[in-house]
């Protein structure tokens, strides 16, 4: 196993900073969890008629009997599984291969509930995208009522893509006195190659192939169970995980419907036994995840140059742990954080490239021993994080771990700390009279990372594409898509729009985007500033933009203003657009109370900080007479 250096003096700034910021909100998150865990487990205080009703619906007279008895574990099985969606896909035998190892143990296992998985790939452009954002905080709900019967001694989270990881985390953290596993279910194996896949949207985009050759290129890329191959917010949910110590060792990236990946569900069970308090080693998630492991998730984050949507979902995750951080926090370990992997976006290599290059065996071993990880931080494998070096194998259809490679093997994917692909992370933090934003800036060469250009400013994606193809966007442009915020629509990613801009900047124009909605976690070549904020609905400076307007984007410096005079800019009236047409239809009514209640991107961009802040502020209050 690595042995991990001394801390980076930046890590441990940051992370002693984050942990003085968090002291109070931590502290109450604590007793909270305590205080849970004092009440126990209902199952065995429930009157007969309460416990006859939480097994009736067990087919194995075994697990009845176990249940009866309420003195062996009982874990909770929250999935994300739906058969529509490639991701979730594998998670169908999940359930009955978790039961079965858990019986191997002596104890049992109850489906307690599934949660909501939708996929930005299908909503992508579409009016269901503007639920996605909220289907995390619907995901952590419904993951709260699963668990709410109360009759489990440990949770095993079931989960891979964009919102369900992130939901789910949050929902444990709220049951943080049990002990958790997150399984994930892996990358489907590599199809059309990436860079030809971009290469044939970027042809659709301009008219030269049809949408036979768009859809065939399409479903040679997504062509089986599993995750998507690219490097977005899926993979980079698996990463964290791992990162976190929540997952096994090496079980982020091994594909679906292997022996290796069966055998990693049914020892994940089996651990989330081991970690229970009938097992006499206490492991739940609230002393597991602290200020450390988030930290050791930004880093890996930043040094595989991961999904910009994080910069909103492990905001709100760690909140729902007492943990606070800011974007200050991203840019801060941006600067010290090499540039590691070159996974497409970023590069042309998959997720399965990046595992056959070394993996998160490699990635782990060369942050560690660059002090650029929390190596003493808990973990459901019974270790700290150095075991995290090591990779799964079976040995006679045995489960054993051995220590992974210490060189890459293809250092076009996957490089050493010595020699990274760049010497800082590959996000940065945009700050200027435009508000802030965040700009995924590993897959922008340096010649596109700073524009200066008169601003075409649009209200709706779709209006984008109609100026496209009517040529008015010939020329160096700064293009602004406002109104595209939490409170405004839900926030939907603008991915449909990385074509249409790659396209004018391959053509030679100084081209990029600037928006208080998403891009996808696979943001791409051209610069983007986004999840700018205040958004434009809550009286943002970008409803004070112009037509012609010249805007300067400047990724190197982390700068993003409009060059107007500034007494006039303070002058200007805010626009106030009619936004009826995102709220009613294909179910977006519902969500009314969702967008209300939404915090700003900084903050989460979720609807509990408000609730969470009032209780914070009594609690506080509370423990401060106590105090005296």
């Amino acid at each position: 196993m690595a042995r991990p250096t001394a801390l980076n003096p930046t890590v441990e700034q940051v992370t002693g900073r984050i942990r003085e910021r968090s002291r109070q909100r931590r502290k109450l998150y604590e007793a909270h969890m305590a205080a849970q865990h004092q009440q126990g487990v209902h199952r065995g205080e429930l009157s007969c008629g309460n416990l006859a009703h939480g097994f009736a619906g067990c087919d194995h007279a075994g697990d009845k009997d176990r249940l009866k008895l309420t003195n062996s574990a009982n874990l909770g099985i929250v999935s994300s599984y739906n058969d529509m969606l490639s991701a979730h896909r594998p998670f169908e035998d999940y359930p009955a291969i978790l039961k079965e190892a858990a019986r191997g143990m002596g104890s049992t296992a109850q489906f307690a509930g599934g949660v909501p998985a939708m996929c930005d790939g299908v909503t992508q452009g579409m009016p269901g995208m503007e639920l996605s954002l909220f289907s995390r905080d619907v995901i952590a709900m419904a993951t709260a009522v699963a668990l709410s019967h109360n009759m489990f001694d440990a949770a095993l989270y079931l989960g891979i893509c964009d919102k369900i990881v992130p939901g789910l985390f949050i929902g444990a953290a709220r049951f943080g006195h049990l002990p958790a596993v997150f399984i994930p279910g892996g990358p489907m194996p590599s199809g059309l190659p990436n860079d030809e896949k971009a290469r044939v949207r970027q042809l659709y985009a301009e008219g030269k192939v049809g949408r036979e050759e768009l859809l065939e290129a399409e479903s040679r890329s997504y062509h089986s169970p599993g995750t998507c191959t690219f490097y977005g917010t899926a993979n980079s949910n698996q990463l964290m995980m791992e990162m976190m110590g929540l997952h096994l060792p090496g079980a982020s990236f091994v594909n679906p419907g292997t022996p290796l990946r069966e055998a990693l569900t049914r020892y994940a069970a089996e651990q989330a036994v081991r970690n229970t308090e009938q097992s006499g080693n206490y492991r739940p998630f609230y002393r597991q995840i602290d200020e450390r492991a988030i930290v050791n998730a930004m880093v890996g984050l930043l040094a595989s140059g991961g999904s910009t949507n994080h910069t909103l979902h492990l905001v709100a995750m760690a909140a729902a742990a007492g943990v606070t951080i800011d974007w200050d926090d991203f840019t801060a370990l941006s600067a010290v954080v090499p540039s590691l992997t070159r996974i497409y976006p970023n590069g042309s290599a998959d997720v399965n490239h990046f595992q056959a290059a070394g993996g998160m065996s490699l990635l782990i071993r060369e942050l560690l021993g660059a002090g650029l990880l929390h190596g003493d931080i808990p973990t459901v494998f019974g270790t700290d994080l150095t075991a995290y070096t090591q990779e799964p194998f079976l040995d006679d259809g045995k489960l054993v771990w051995r220590e992974g490679p210490t060189e890459s093997l293809d250092r076009e994917v996957l490089r050493p700390v010595d020699d990274p692909f760049a010497p800082t992370g590959g996000l940065v933090v945009l700050d200027g009279n435009l508000g802030r934003g965040v700009i995924k800036v590993s897959a922008v060469k340096p010649a596109n990372r700073i524009v200066e250009a008169p601003v075409r400013i649009f209200d709706d994606q779709n209006q984008v594409k109609a100026a496209f193809e009517s040529g008015e966007l010939d020329r160096d442009v700064v293009v602004v898509v406002r109104f595209q915020g939490p409170k405004a629509n839900g926030m939907p990613e603008l991915h449909k729009l990385t074509p249409f801009l790659g396209v004018l900047q391959d053509r030679g124009y100084r081209v990029a985007l600037v928006t208080d909605g998403r891009m996808s976690g696979a943001s791409g070549k051209v610069p983007a500033a986004i999840h700018v904020t205040p958004e434009a609905v809550d009286r943002g400076p970008l409803a004070r933009l112009r037509e012609g307007d010249v805007v300067r984007l400047d990724a190197e410096r982390g700068e993003l203003t409009a060059l107007v005079d500034a007494a006039e800019f303070a002058s200007r009236g805010i626009i106030e657009p009619n936004l009826e047409r995102y709220h009613f239809g294909m179910g977006r009514e519902l969500f009314g109370g969702f967008r209300h209640l939404a915090a700003g991107a900084e903050l989460g961009a979720g609807v509990f900080g408000g609730f969470e802040a009032e209780v914070l502020a009594r609690e506080l209050e509370k423990i401060g007479q106590e105090d005296q």
